[in-house]
């Protein structure tokens, strides 16, 4: 078999996958989901068995996405603390990494990939006997005037936390200006702080963190503007206003910020143009559509798997895009799994996340009260206030819970959680119930750990839970 490039007009043969000769697989990107799958796979088959070729256009591999952040604020050293397995590692464990290689093309009819080495700017084409698209996700960057001028960053990979540190490094102003209040905005904009930026942040919203009810939503923004974080709401960036040295100011319909660096926290899209152009299925959000093996629907021999695609959501029932490593990384798994010769699956998401501003913790779970409507269900919400420890221990911090439930049947739709230290990962006891589908009565009697320096009595997701119960009682009648 041969692991060489080659030119434009040649193709990187494969064997073949019949009468027990070596087949290949082709991986299109090199971060969770793409080298979960080709290190699954590996384990399984050895190289007489698959060869597997990856392709990544970055300069790194299975890395944090997720840390980028904490890099960028000053808790992460550098970039390498951030990666899992190295280009080298990777290749030692007998997968053929192209890095720096651009996929350009996908040939479904003659199965294989054109790929671009973006160093030499040599082009070549590879075949295939099974393909895995995990081309990730890509910083929604809204067309307007400036937002490609020097000193706007989006931030999704690696190689972008590096371009925003070397602009921070290269610019002397300190005003930064954050467009968008998601995830990413808020955890940006609290890394910027930490390195003495002078931070604004312009958000569509009228609070932050759309994924949360407002009236959640609004206990993060004064927990950012406690942290001396200038919080603009219900604004609409109309442009970036730029000078000759770059960017010099963030524009609204009502007025301008000046910023020496921006960044994009609006939020991210399935990386689908490759897949677009092959004529592959998509969803509603632009994401690739799969089946419950990770294989894209109508196509035997074609995987995808991370940000690139989209997921049922075991609450609502329809397709959702969620841009997380804990799924790329469960997908790469079931797809190296099944491409190995075994069997798993991925059944769906309930819709769990966990991020922090300072010491405020964020949680969310299922479904939010407009995730619930559009599904057309009738619930109840209750929103309760309790503590992390017993009250009477020491350092024991409030927390919010805020609790949605069917009407009739009761059962857990969604749960949001914003408090000090131990709310978040208490949202984890909501996502189990609901994937089990359970109801708020049967919440109230699930046998939690309980010591005063962990929680009440009653913790405080059961103490929604029982709120829930007489809300679920008292709509019935």
């Amino acid at each position: 078999m041969s692991m060489n490039r080659t030119s434009a007009t040649n193709v990187t043969g494969s064997t073949g996958g019949t009468g027990g000769a070596t087949e290949r697989l082709v991986v299109i990107g090199g971060d969770a989901a793409g080298m979960s799958a080709a290190s699954q796979a590996r384990r399984m088959r050895g190289p007489d068995e698959l060869e597997i070729v990856a392709f990544e256009r970055g300069h790194f591999t299975s890395y944090s996405a997720c840390g980028i952040p904490y890099w960028v604020g000053g808790d992460v050293s550098g970039p390498d603390r951030l990666i899992a397995r190295s280009p080298r590692e990777h290749r030692e464990r007998g997968i053929d990494l192209r890095m720096r290689t651009e996929v350009t093309e996908i040939d479904v009819a003659g199965a294989r990939v054109r790929s671009r080495d973006l160093e030499s700017g040599a082009e070549a084409w590879t075949s295939y006997d099974k393909l895995v698209i995990a081309t990730g996700a890509r910083p929604v960057r809204p067309d307007l005037p400036g937002m490609d001028a020097p000193g706007v960053h989006g931030v999704q990979t690696l190689d972008d936390g590096q371009a925003l540190l070397d602009t921070l490094a290269a610019r002397r102003g300190r005003r930064a200006v954050v467009v968008g209040a998601g995830y990413i905005g808020v955890e940006m904009a609290e890394a910027l702080i930490n390195r003495g930026y002078e931070v604004t942040v312009v958000n569509r919203g009228t609070e932050p963190m759309a994924t949360l009810d407002p009236d959640m939503g609004r206990l993060v923004r004064r927990a950012m503007s406690g942290l001396g974080i200038t919080m603009v709401d219900d604004a609409t960036v109309t442009g970036i206003v730029t000078g000759a040295d770059g960017v010099r100011a963030v524009a609204t319909q009502d007025a301008e910020y000046p910023a020496d660096v921006v960044v994009l926290g609006i939020g991210v899209r399935p990386e689908t143009t490759l897949a677009r152009a092959a004529g592959l299925p998509l969803g509603d959000h632009g994401g690739l559509l799969t089946d419950l093996a990770m294989r894209v629907r109508g196509h035997e021999n074609i995987w995808a798997g991370g940000d690139c695609v989209e997921v049922l959501d075991l609450v609502s029932g329809s397709e959702r895009h969620i841009a997380l490593g804990t799924h790329a990384n469960k997908h790469g798994q079931v797809i190296g799994s099944n491409v190995g010769g075994g069997y798993a699956t991925f059944p769906g998401v309930v819709g769990t996340a966990v991020s922090k501003v300072c010491d405020l913790e964020i949680a969310r779970t299922g479904l939010r009260e407009k995730d619930a409507r559009r599904a057309g269900l009738q619930f109840e919400t209750v929103t309760i206030e309790s503590t992390s420890r017993a009250g009477y221990y020491p350092n024991a911090a409030l927390m919010t819970v805020k609790m949605l439930a069917e009407r009739r049947t009761g059962r857990l739709l969604g749960v949001q959680i914003v408090g000090r230290e131990g709310a978040a990962k208490r949202v984890d006891i909501a996502a189990v119930a609901l994937t089990a589908r359970m109801t708020v009565e049967q919440m109230t009697a699930l046998d939690l750990g309980y010591a005063p320096p962990f929680s009440p009595v009653w913790d405080p997701i059961l103490v929604a839970a029982r709120k829930a119960v007489t809300a679920v009682r008292r709509s019935a009648t």
